[in-house]
């Protein structure tokens, strides 16, 4: 069939118009899902992803920050050696492991936990018992509790707790235990915090962070009288704070007693792996329950920690949350399942026996050191090291501080203890800050107040602590020691300086490590409470300037950023050479140099202002007498400009000027006539503030004399420099060689009748003052 060429054109033309359309509409349709793609997911996220450099790039710069404000002193990154590798390479094989078909997976996951579980019951001499791998450390003894609660109430997985009614639970712990303990366990068991007790520590015999046993068994028998269930004892086997180990023989006898759990935690757990154990810890060997923290122990990261229990009923277990039949959840042993074995006995034997040396070492330094109290355990191995500074008295000095203390109140002494505190925590600052790899910390004990602990098996591994460590923090530990000593003993010697000085207002802060705080007070009446504080702080802000600018070691702030007072000068640690009259005075004359050069350049100011009113008022005057002098006729513009051209008129030009000095305003007339300032009135010298005594070269302010005689008082210490100036000015020695002329001889002569009549002058005058150290030097020299 012919087609018409006209009709085929115009389908062809068609097709091509509906492809374009097509195409067009196509693009449309992709612009507009562009342009309404949701807003709402994130930038890494949105496109086609991103590749894997930028994503390891991302994580770098989130690690080490993208700027690197932090400095090494500010953080400590751990210490991942080889065996930290396997810990890391554990984590990414259980991931890898999870994928393996369920038969193979649970296979090989039974072996990897019950391996795991048999090294670490032999390693820690826990016979027959059952591992419960968890990351949060509290976790294990959670399950434990829940063990304990399933086995004392048998219908609690049915009725819940309906059954606590008829008896209420109880669980004991000690009151050195960690904190947030007991309450944490109460929220996640559902139980009111009238469950749990709280057990004091020794307050008469024993130690005074073990738990009290004798009061623990009345309090135990008193509950069962009340219908009350005692359920579970959490003890210590290395407190939290000072590093102390309960009774857990006579604890244990107690719990079976009373049907209790008995279950230890705490860092002495790990000397089980030693040789050599001691009793008090050997005892946790027969406890029913116990947890192991074995990541700091060892120095292994992103491990768990393990609670090895014994119990009979594989169901109770189940139900409590102890076992898993999920494979996967017991791929958590898997870390340290090869953390073991690449460690061996030989390693996991050393890394802990090198950190009780690391302690020992430290407790034989301190004892050789004076000002430092230690409180340990056991001097011949404790794990744990817990020191503090305090100033002992004399025998003599014990006397009279006794005999003061029978008259001062509790206040005193508690104020005391804070000075004592806030010191302490200012040192184990400066320690942690200049030894960062001994791991020292602040801790605060209920009776001892704020020390430093030292526990290597918490940080040693992690920071690879070596024993040059060890003898660097006792040096550092050597020089702190004076600056706290001279800094407590000028303490009050200050405070007592400041008071006695007018202008000075001392501020009594307990909470700051140094010499203490002082404000210049500044009061001025006539002005509001405003403008008063605003000044008082610029006063102080600027003698904090001054003193920051005096050559000097010590160190002037505003005072800690939080929690401090406002407006004052805060005085760092000192040494015993601080001459603190001289500090005293210094701050008192420098606040005073300031209020008069603020009120001067106010009361200058005012003077300007009303003299630029008078000098308008005079000028006024003045042009109105000259108007007055010179007639109408010459202040018309050309007649004026003709007349003065016939008959000048001579003015003399009478200006003013403004004596800043005087405040006062003058004529300008003597200035023309001789072209040079007239007669004023003379300016004072500048008054210039002496606010240092004179000082030897190179020694800096606020330093005592170290030339000064022993034998004069302080007053003649400060004239001997003038002394030696004047020794110094004695015309020279001649030599045997030389001779001496007619008019070296006539000189020499003359000053000798002078020294002469000097003497008898200084003579006369001694009869009536008393004698002078300095004056008996002055004519040594003449002589």
């Amino acid at each position: 069939k012919m087609v018409d060429p006209t009709l085929a054109e115009m389908g062809k033309n068609l097709n091509e118009a509906m492809k374009m359309l097509e195409d067009n509409q196509r693009k449309v349709e992709e612009e507009n899902e562009k342009k309404y793609a949701r807003k709402d997911i994130p930038g890494p996220l949105q496109g086609s992803g991103q590749d894997m450099v930028s994503i390891l790039q991302l994580v770098q710069n989130l690690m080490h920050g993208e700027e690197e404000e932090e400095t090494s002193q500010s953080y400590r990154l751990q210490n991942v050696g080889e065996q930290g590798h396997m810990a890391l390479l554990g984590h990414s094989l259980a991931a890898y492991i999870s994928v393996l078909d369920r038969e193979r997976l649970r296979k090989l996951t039974t072996r990897i936990l019950s391996d795991t579980t048999l090294w670490l019951c032999r390693l820690f001499r826990y016979e027959n018992g059952s591992a419960y791998y968890h990351e949060d450390d509290r976790e294990g003894l959670l399950k434990i509790c829940r063990l304990v609660i399933h086995t004392h109430y048998e219908d609690y997985s049915l009725e819940g707790f309906n059954v606590l009614y008829t008896k209420q639970p109880v669980i004991y712990i000690s009151s050195a235990a960690r904190t947030g303990l007991g309450q944490a366990l109460c929220n996640q068991l559902g139980l009111p915090l009238s469950c749990m007790c709280r057990v004091p520590c020794n307050t008469m015999f024993g130690s005074q962070h073990q738990m009290d046993v004798a009061l623990l068994d009345r309090v135990i028998k008193d509950d069962v009288e009340s219908g009350k269930l005692p359920l579970l004892l959490v003890a210590n086997a290395g407190t939290p704070g000072a590093g102390h180990t309960d009774k857990l023989g006579r604890l244990k006898e107690l719990c079976e007693q009373y049907k209790m759990w008995l279950h230890v935690e705490g860092v002495n757990l790990a000397t089980l792996a030693l040789g050599y154990v001691s009793s008090s810890v050997l005892a946790a060997t027969k406890c029913d329950s116990m947890t192991l923290t074995l990541g700091s122990w060892l120095g292994l990261p992103a491990v768990p920690a393990v609670t090895l229990y014994r119990h009979e009923d594989p169901s109770l277990s189940l139900a409590a949350g102890l076992t898993s039949s999920q494979p996967v959840e017991k791929l958590r042993a898997l870390p340290l399942w090869l953390s073991l074995q690449y460690l061996g006995h030989d390693g996991i034997v050393e890394r802990i026996k090198h950190a009780s040396q690391l302690s020992q070492r430290l407790l034989e330094n301190l004892k050789n050191l004076d000002f430092i109290k230690t409180s340990v355990e056991d001097e011949l191995s404790s794990p744990v090291v817990v020191f503090k500074f305090f100033q002992e008295y004399s025998n003599r000095d014990q006397i009279s501080h006794a005999a003061q203390a029978s008259t001062i109140q509790h206040p005193v002494i508690s104020n005391e203890r804070h000075i004592y505190d806030t010191f302490n925590q200012w040192l184990g600052e400066q320690l942690a800050q200049l030894v960062p790899a001994s791991g020292v910390d602040v801790v605060e004990l209920e009776d001892e107040g704020t020390c430093v602990r030292f526990s290597p098996l918490m940080t040693s591994a992690v920071l690879g602590t070596e024993i040059q460590d060890i003898d660097q923090l006792v040096d550092c530990l050597k020089m702190k020691i004076p600056v706290l000593t001279s800094t407590l003993q000028l303490r009050e010697e200050f405070e007592q300086e400041v008071r006695r000085t007018v202008g000075l207002l001392y501020i009594e802060d307990l909470g700051w490590p140094g010499l203490g705080v002082v404000r210049y007070n500044y009061h001025c009446d006539g002005k509001n409470d405003d403008k008063q504080e605003k000044e008082l702080e610029k006063i102080n802000t600027e003698l904090l300037k001054k003193l920051n600018e005096l050559e000097s070691d010590l160190t002037f702030s505003l005072g800690p950023e939080f929690g401090g007072q406002k407006n004052c000068v805060y005085i760092g640690m000192v040494m015993e050479d601080l001459d603190v009259s001289e500090l005293v005075e210094t701050i008192a004359a420098t606040g005073r140099e300031i209020e008069e050069n603020s009120r001067l350049l106010e009361n200058m100011t005012e003077v300007v202002r009303k003299g630029i009113q008078e000098a308008q008022l005079q000028l006024q005057k003045a042009n109105e007498e000259r108007l007055l002098e010179e007639g109408l006729l010459r202040q018309i513009p050309v007649v004026g400009s003709v007349l003065n051209w016939f008959s000048p008129f001579q003015a003399s030009p009478k200006g003013r000027t403004f004596n800043l000095t005087a405040g006062s305003l003058e004529s300008t007339e003597s200035m023309y006539v001789s072209k040079a300032q007239g007669t004023g009135t003379t300016p004072p010298p500048t008054p210039t503030s002496n606010l240092a005594k004179q000082r030897l070269p190179g020694q800096k302010a606020f330093k005592r004399s170290l030339r000064s005689s022993d034998g004069c008082s302080e007053t003649s210490s400060i004239s001997h420099c003038d002394d030696l100036d004047k020794m110094d000015q004695r015309p020279p020695a001649l030599s045997p060689g030389q001779e001496q002329g007619p008019l070296e001889m006539e000189k020499a002569e003359e000053q000798k009748d002078v020294a002469q009549a000097d003497i008898d002058t200084e003579d006369i005058h001694s009869d009536k003052s008393p004698p002078d150290c300095t004056k008996v030097e002055d004519q040594a020299s003449q002589r």
